[in-house]
């Protein structure tokens, strides 16, 4: 049994963050998609209206990253959390570039609700997947887009998304490891939608409906959603759909 779990001490200093889970499998990521081309076009359009005249790190959902970046150590300036990097480029430049079906939709909810989303390959990761503060003595992690010889190991203290192998995502969700990346071949992965107040409840449910039903629509197959918070820390990844 393969699981995605949340470890107590992240929960000890991040005591409201709540993480939507959406699992899917026998889904369809290689055929082309018109329609998300258009999704994202309006959802940046929205996005960047929404936004208005307020700087996009005094937003109240992107400074919240900020300080839970300042806590463990990473400068938000440097590292921007993966919502506010995708709204300054899409604020600068206009809709994002079109990777595959997965991506394109989960940055379509992400612009929606303000929120980060991201996602792995299940074929690629190897056992149990955690969020939590990286060691000392982490192995070094390839990041996505990055060459071969950039590898290098997460700093002690920050957030990391693991499994047995290693990191897959630097600095909470800044970076994705290669290794575990959603591509055009994937057929079954999770996605996470993180959240920190002022996003509550409610707001993570609609971004969580929101992505499944994006995926039923565009990738076909089969998906399923929980929320993990500090009374439930722990999700089944691989179980009967």
């Amino acid at each position: 049994m393969t699981v995605l779990r949340v470890a107590p001490a992240i929960f000890e200093a991040f005591p409201e963050v709540r993480i939507g889970v959406v699992v899917f499998d026998g889904a369809r990521n290689d055929r082309e998609d018109p329609e998300l081309g258009a999704l994202l076009e309006r959802e940046s359009a929205d996005a960047v209206s929404r936004l208005g005249t307020t700087p996009v790190a005094e937003h109240p959902q992107i400074a919240s990253w900020r300080e839970a970046y300042r806590r463990f150590g990473a400068k938000p300036k440097d590292h921007p959390s993966s919502i506010e990097n995708l709204l300054r480029r899409v604020a600068r430049s206009g809709p994002p570039r079109r990777i595959h079906p997965l991506v394109d939709l989960y940055n379509a909810v992400s612009l929606r609700h303000f929120v980060p989303v991201g996602g792995e390959d299940l074929d690629a990761v190897s056992g149990n997947v955690e969020l939590r503060f990286a060691t000392e003595a982490e192995p070094a992690a390839r990041l996505l887009g990055e060459p071969l010889e950039s590898a290098r190991p997460p700093k002690a203290g920050e957030v990391i998304y693991a499994d047995d192998v290693g990191a897959l995502c630097r600095r909470w969700n800044w970076k994705e490891a290669d290794r575990t990346k959603l591509t055009e071949k994937t057929t079954r992965g999770f996605l996470v939608v993180e959240a920190l107040p002022p996003v509550g409840r409610a707001e993570l449910d609609a971004a969580l409906a929101d992505l499944a039903a994006l995926i039923e629509k565009h990738c076909g197959g089969r998906v399923r959603t929980g929320i993990l918070d500090s009374l439930n820390a722990e999700m089944r990844l691989h179980e009967p759909l």
